[in-house]
């Protein structure tokens, strides 16, 4: 029998609840700003963000980007992290799940990097890598390829041991019932791996982009901190979650009709 997604109608309340959650949110965000319950000076209210997003749309002042220019420079930075993350991380931990050789040469360095923050790595990279793009790559990889070892690693160790046994029986080596069983098997968490990947390179884009930046979202809330304006702060933090909000809603439309198809 094929696979076939059941669809469950929501009601219209539900439907409508997340709009006016998001209409209340703002509409006392803009009231405690605007009536001086937080002052002007330490949080922007939603008008003023809007006002200074149309601004920095054509103004490079007072931190030396437009708003296009600083969006483009962490787009760059978080996509080459995040896809160098997913290259070397997924495969490796699908290898390190199924074969004991590649988990004995990995784990164990693998397991001693794990815990250390992204962060901390920030001045051996500046003496390795200087300040340029290489640098802030190599951060944002970091932070990304910790999600992508563990979930895919824990994907192929999910896989039925039935159906290992059953492959086995049916004359499968090892090479076949990795590529035909655990590999499908693992994609859920794989799927899952993309989106904390994701989660951990957006976070730390601004710590990468503390590495003596010109531009970047990251250094757009930087100078906002420097200059005293919220509203620059707020616009940049706006940006890095809206941003990352897209994105993560795209690798969640693939998953969802991918795994549909595996399904089938």
């Amino acid at each position: 029998m094929a696979y076939q997604e059941v669809v469950v109608k929501k009601p219209l309340s539900l439907i409508v609840l997340p709009y006016i959650s998001l209409i209340v949110f703002f509409a006392v965000w803009q009231g405690v700003v605007q009536f001086g319950i937080i002052p002007n000076t330490l949080l922007a209210s939603p008008s003023q963000v809007i006002t200074t997003f149309i601004d920095k749309l054509t103004n490079a002042n007072p931190d030396g980007a437009t708003m296009g220019a600083h969006a483009w420079t962490s787009i760059q930075e978080a996509f080459l992290g995040y896809l160098l993350s997913l290259l070397v991380g997924i495969p490796l931990g699908l290898a390190m799940g199924w074969f004991n050789v590649v988990e004995g040469l990995f784990r164990p360095i693998f397991e001693l990097i794990r815990p250390i923050p992204p962060i901390a790595w920030i001045p051996l990279t500046v003496f390795w890598f200087g300040i340029g793009l290489t640098g802030k790559v190599f951060i944002i990889w970091i932070a990304g390829i910790v999600p992508c070892v563990i979930n895919s690693y824990v994907g192929v160790r999910m896989t039925s041991p039935v159906l290992i046994q059953m492959a086995r029986t049916y004359g499968a080596n090892d090479w076949q019932i990795f590529c035909q069983l655990c590999i499908p098997s693992a994609l859920p968490m794989v799927f899952g791996a993309l989106q904390l990947a994701l989660a951990y390179c957006w976070t730390n884009l601004v710590a990468a982009e503390l590495l003596a930046a010109d531009s970047g979202l990251g250094f757009l809330i930087t100078m906002g901190g420097r200059l005293g304006r919220p509203d620059i702060i707020v616009l940049g933090m706006i940006c890095v979650g809206i941003s990352g909000a897209i994105i993560g809603a795209i690798i969640d439309h693939v998953e969802k009709k991918l795994l549909a198809g595996i399904r089938r």
